[in-house]
């Protein structure tokens, strides 16, 4: 006996099948996303497992000539860069193999969301590769992706403000009627608010004293972004509300508190001084709050492709269309490889990391700081430049000086 649902297939008209087949094929492609966002995920734990536990770890691993007598280039700072390297190497081969897809009856289409077993044994390859390769070329690898996670960077805070601008859209629309627009200006209340209460809450714990200088310069600059974007959004020429705004602030707000949050704990205005060894369920639920918040970062980067088109055209998508930019998934999260790798050894290549710890350090504190900065600066240009573009437009008695200059 045949498959039922197979029979009542073929008994449709050809229309209603292929329209039922790229439905299946698109709910594939959807899942897929969640596969490859859970190898990240178990790529993260991995790196994790060889910077703090790789001297126990390794032992029982085949020897590698790479690793050195000791195995001890092989964990660390080492190990994460060689776990973050055969991560990238799948994820761009994957790039490779699927970008400019465009149809759901692609072969591409059933590479991406399909073919686990041979995507599985070329996962592996792409792990052992690196543990082979000489520390001088890893080294040479942990140099690009500080480019790689900074690109990375970019591409996430543009993905965050254009939410934030949607988000303003939608609840602050411009009919009158809509009943949203009171929902927005609650909203806009609250998020400034919670703001105002982070610098004033940043101020109370790390920049009590006077001679934490350095905090109450990032916290002070902080606040002052904070007015300048608020008085820029509410000038007539701009009218774009307090929503947007209000969400950037609390975004640059987070931004800061990570940063400061970030300094070496050997610093005498630092928050993590008292932490020492191991740190308690404090350190380790924020530990796994951090990993969770960079496969989240990247997941929500990579699926959206149509931030990062060229052109903003309003394009009819067809039925036999892919959901998403299966090149740009992939691209985000070979690019999400150097970043993970970025964090967990906190940009310092040559430094060791305290364990149950990421992005502590130095560089990682400047690192968001200038994050941060920029952030604001994107979100501020996004909102002058449609003035600046704006043609004038001169009244009659200008026009009259005009001529008469003329």
């Amino acid at each position: 006996m045949g498959d039922p649902e197979t029979a009542h297939r073929e008994e449709m008209p050809a229309s209603e099948q292929k329209s039922v087949k790229c439905s299946i094929r698109k709910k594939k492609s959807l899942r897929a996303r969640y596969a490859y966002g859970v190898i990240f995920l178990l790529t993260n734990i991995i790196a994790w497992l060889f910077r703090d536990y790789g001297e126990k770890i390794l032992p029982m691993l085949p020897y590698s000539k790479a690793c050195g007598a000791e195995e001890e280039e092989c964990y660390h700072t080492m190990g994460v860069l060689r776990v973050s390297l055969g991560c990238f190497i799948f994820f761009f081969l994957m790039f490779l193999s699927t970008c400019y897809t465009k149809k759901l009856n692609e072969v591409r289409n059933a590479w991406h969301s399909g073919w686990w077993a041979m995507k599985l044994v070329m996962l592996l390859i792409s792990f052992v590769i690196p543990f082979f390769i000489p520390t001088d070329y890893v080294q040479i690898y942990g140099e690009l992706a500080r480019v790689g996670a900074g690109v990375f960077l970019i591409l996430q805070l543009i993905s965050v403000i254009e939410f934030i601008t949607w988000w303003n859209n939608y609840w602050m629309s411009d009919d009158p009627k809509k009943s949203s627009c009171s929902f927005g200006l609650f909203m806009s209340t609250i998020f400034f608010i919670a703001s105002v209460g982070g610098i004033v809450v940043m101020y109370v714990l790390y920049a009590s004293k006077t001679s934490c200088t350095l905090n109450i310069f990032f916290i002070t600059w902080t606040a002052i972004l904070l007015i300048v974007m608020m008085v820029i959004s509410l000038h007539s020429k701009v009218n774009r509300g307090l929503l947007s705004s209000g969400i950037m602030a609390s975004y640059i707000v987070f931004l800061c508190w990570t940063a400061i949050r970030s300094e070496p704990a050997s610093e005498k205005c630092s928050p993590q001084k008292q932490e020492t060894g191991h740190g308690g369920w404090g350190t380790i639920v924020g530990f796994v709050i951090a990993l969770c918040a960079i496969v989240m970062a990247t997941f929500s980067t990579g699926i959206d492709s149509q931030t990062f088109q060229f052109r903003k055209d309003e394009v009819q998508l067809q039925e036999d269309d892919i959901p998403y930019s299966y090149g740009f998934f992939h691209l985000v999260f070979s690019l999400g490889a150097m970043y993970f790798a970025m964090l967990f050894i906190s940009w310092n290549l040559g430094s060791l990391t305290r364990k149950w710890c990421i992005d502590v350090g130095w560089a990682s504190t400047w690192v968001k700081i200038v994050n941060e900065w920029f952030a604001a600066t994107i979100y501020l240009w996004k909102l002058i430049f449609p003035v600046l573009k704006q043609p004038k437009v001169m009244n009659h008695e200008e026009f009259m000086e005009e001529v008469d200059k003329v």
